[in-house]
């Protein structure tokens, strides 16, 4: 089996260019690729609110709640503003684009670096929170947390490497189980506390009283612990190219969609939760949502069911990431801002290098952490809301400046969410900063000014290679040839008649080791008489190419402006990959050292062997 059928059957046959409208989602489909990120965080979302609340005691999660309503309240101003974004940036990109065009070049790279540390992050905690579900039901797994989770990673990555629609239709079904699940569950909790069941406790939309040692700063925790529910909103104005035509209405429609069901469940599990007197689990090995399920349903058919939907859209989450983070990475690629190959599609019209990428960093993220979501959720989110802030800062900018028509009402929605975006980054930044979030305040100056460098390269590059396409002219030099020889055989023979085709100035080059040896390669080379100068050098430190620079150095100081040097290299390639393993690969150290220091065409002219 050859390579190429191996790597068909793995990744799929490739794809066209003209087949890219049929890689474009519809809204059925978008659904589960582009929103699983946010519609998993009911997973975790209530916990960690929950957690932080278990600190000052029980009495405490009577105000998780109010908590939940406010960061439903938020996801609904979050969800109307992106609305815009959408609108007004149909060709993708989102809060870079936006940022990029109206607040700086600058500013548009830290969003863009924000978005990347947060879809990388996204992937970790939610293949993290789809492990702990796993070992929820099946405690027998927790040894195996780690080996898991990168498993999951990287089936991820295979999945996403053979294209958009196929992993699509893939997504969609565990996706859709899953939200049916979670609407049964929020129906029969609500059911169970309309009608009194004996295992249900009264609940309140506000607490009656303050519980002692319940502080500000604790609530504050709370809310930013929960306020990971609304990553992943911005993954749908990232994408919008990628939709099917009308993209905008289609697009819309999808984060409307998301926006809905997000505020239905994450409210609807936090109202169960008290509803059931639910308390986190301190050891992490068992969910708040498996004991919400186990309370509603019992340790049944339906409890399974819920607990494996759960797993399977927690991995899916990532593939919010896996769609978002290579189409930032090509955009932002596109300008300069980041490695040009990450704006190149593979066979199958994905992004490879920004979903092998991204594999990579999440995977060592786990292994770091040792797959504990507790411990990954502090460096989670900030810079999703700092892209968020400068996201709707922007847009205030655009309408203040253009003042399109509706301007005043977009203004205000833009203002409001961008106040609210920064209330919320300032108090991740200020709750979480000792519990891990300093990381990720450290590392996103530091990949900014890396990415800075990327684009300074890039225009130096563009500046040096610059011509003036009325002075510089492409003028013709005769080319002063040499060709390395180590012996006399069919390879030389076919790199010199090979040089002789290009010029009539070609020059042979043998280093000896040796008298004896200088003189049988002189003898042998005036027997055959190829019609080519030998030109024989001794090398005391049995070394090849340095002797070889240093006689292109003295030729090169004597050749006139109207002569290049061109180094053609003979090399025989074994038929079998092992083979090459059994030979010196001189030429290929030639051709490094020769291209390193001085621009001299280095050809290389193969002759494969047979057997």
């Amino acid at each position: 089996m050859t390579s190429d059928s191996l790597k068909k059957i793995v990744f799929g046959k490739p794809l066209k260019s003209s087949e890219m409208e049929s890689e474009k989602m519809q809204v059925w489909k978008a659904l589960p690729i582009l929103s699983s990120d946010a519609l998993s965080s009911v997973a975790y979302g209530t916990e960690q609110i929950l957690l932080e609340l278990a600190t000052v005691g029980v009495a405490a999660f009577a105000f998780s709640l109010p908590i939940a309503i406010s960061i439903i309240a938020l996801i609904a101003i979050l969800v109307i503003s992106y609305r815009q974004v959408i609108e007004a940036y149909p060709q993708g990109g989102g809060a870079y684009m936006v940022s990029k065009e109206n607040l700086g070049m600058t500013w548009g790279r830290l969003t863009g670096v924000s978005l990347l540390i947060d879809y990388t992050l996204t992937v970790a905690v939610s293949i993290s929170a789809g492990v702990q579900a796993i070992t929820s039901a099946f405690p027998v797994t927790v040894p195996y947390i780690v080996p898991m989770a990168v498993l999951l990673v990287w089936t991820m990555v295979w999945l996403n490497l053979r294209g958009t629609s196929e992993s699509g239709t893939i997504f969609a079904i565990p996706t859709y189980f899953f939200i049916l699940c979670i609407l049964l569950l929020v129906g029969k909790g609500i059911f169970d506390l309309m009608t009194g069941a004996a295992h249900t406790q009264p609940v309140h939309v506000m607490p009656s009283a303050m519980t002692h040692g319940l502080t500000l700063f604790v609530l504050l925790k709370a809310f930013s612990s929960g306020c990971s529910a609304v990553t992943g909103i911005e993954a749908i104005s990232d994408a919008v190219p990628h939709f099917r035509t009308p993209s905008v209405k289609n697009a819309k429609k999808t984060l409307a969609s998301l926006g809905g069901l997000l505020a239905v469940i994450f409210g609807g599990v936090t109202l169960l939760s008290l509803a059931y007197g639910i308390a986190p689990d301190p050891n992490g090995h068992t969910s708040v949502l498996s004991m919400v399920t186990e309370q509603a349903f019992g340790r049944g058919a339906m409890y399974y069911a819920t607990q494996i939907a759960t797993m399977l859209i927690l991995t899916l989450a990532a593939n919010t990431s896996f769609n978002g983070f290579p189409i930032l990475a090509s955009i932002m690629a596109q300008d300069k801002n980041f490695p040009r190959m990450f704006s190149f599609r593979g066979d199958r019209l994905s992004f490879n290098y920004g979903i092998i990428t991204l594999g990579v960093l999440a995977s060592v993220l786990l292994i770091a952490f040792k797959g504990k979501t507790d411990g990954l959720i502090p460096l989670y989110a900030i810079g999703v809301f700092l892209s968020f802030t400068l996201a709707q800062s922007g847009l205030v900018r655009k309408w203040l400046k253009e003042r399109v028509a509706g301007w005043p009402r977009k203004l205000v929605i833009n203002s409001l969410g961008a106040l609210v975006s920064f209330a919320v980054l300032l108090i991740f930044c200020f709750t979480k900063f000792t519990e891990g979030a300093w990381i990720v305040i450290v590392v996103t100056p530091l990949i900014l000014w890396m990415i800075t460098k990327v684009n300074h390269h890039y225009d130096d590059v563009a500046k040096q290679l610059r011509i003036d396409l009325e002075q510089d002219r492409v003028c013709t030099k005769e080319s002063l040839i040499i060709v390395p020889v180590a012996g006399i055989h069919r390879a030389v023979a076919q790199s010199l008649n090979y040089a002789k085709s290009l010029s009539p100035n070609v020059i042979a080059f043998y280093v000896s080791f040796s008298d004896e040896d200088e003189v049988i390669m002189e003898e042998k080379w005036e027997k055959w008489n190829p019609g080519v100068r030998l030109v024989v050098f001794k090398s005391r430190y049995r070394t090849i190419v340095k002797p070889l620079a240093e006689f292109i150095e003295r030729i090169d100081t004597h050749v006139s402006e109207k002569q290049a040097i061109m180094v053609i290299l003979p090399q025989f390639i074994p038929k079998r990959w092992w083979h090459r393993l059994l030979h010196n690969q001189s030429a290929s150290r030639i051709r490094s050292k020769l291209q390193s220091d001085k621009d001299i065409v280095v050809a290389t002219v193969p002759y494969h062997l047979n057997e």
